[in-house]
């Protein structure tokens, strides 16, 4: 459900756009960001990280985006976005403990190695910065119909791959003890 919640504002813009266009999209984006984050703040008593960086980049962007009725600003943003998202693993991944070693280590019933994690979080900055290029590339190369598909579409998808192949990596790496205990019931 808290998926499908952080994925409605994409979702909306997509409806938007299909309906009236790309200035009618953003708006609905800046307002549905906005009511996400007053929502987690309702629920949870605070915003998460992701949620304040996504909504400023599209108050920002989806605000230039009006402004100037140009939509070559709100195309940008994803690519911003998953640059930030790089510029924070690859902040993390020498001078502490690895920011995805952080989020997701504490989910799993064993202590990898930092090495592991390390591996892991390369991996991760990678991604995003292909996300991001491959971005700016269908902005660029494609009408603005074919992008916003990619956005919701394509992205997800690549993802959804990317995440499968991250856990078959961790699946790979807990010890045979740590997989067959959920066998046990």
């Amino acid at each position: 459900m808290k998926l499908l919640i952080d994925f409605l504002p994409i979702i909306l813009f997509f409806i938007a756009y299909k309906i009236h266009g790309i200035y009618f999209a953003t708006e609905v984006l800046i307002v549905a960001s906005i009511l996400l984050m007053l929502w987690q703040w309702w629920r949870q008593g605070r915003v998460e990280s992701m949620t304040w960086i996504s909504t400023l980049l599209v108050l920002l962007f989806g605000g230039l985006t009006i402004y100037f009725h140009n939509d070559t600003f709100i195309k940008w943003k994803p690519s911003i976005l998953y640059l930030l998202f790089a510029g924070a693993l690859l902040w993390t991944h020498w001078r502490e403990t690895p920011l995805l070693q952080r989020v997701m280590g504490g989910q799993l019933p064993v202590a990898l190695p930092n090495s592991f994690w390390r591996r892991l979080n390369r991996y991760w900055i990678g991604f995003f910065l292909f996300l991001a290029a491959l971005n700016i590339l269908v902005a660029y190369s494609f009408p603005t119909a074919i992008w916003v598909d990619f956005k919701l579409f394509g992205m997800l998808i690549l993802t959804v791959l990317f995440v499968i192949y991250q856990a078959i990596l961790i699946g790979r790496a807990l010890p045979a003890e740590a997989n067959d205990s959920g066998d046990s019931a």
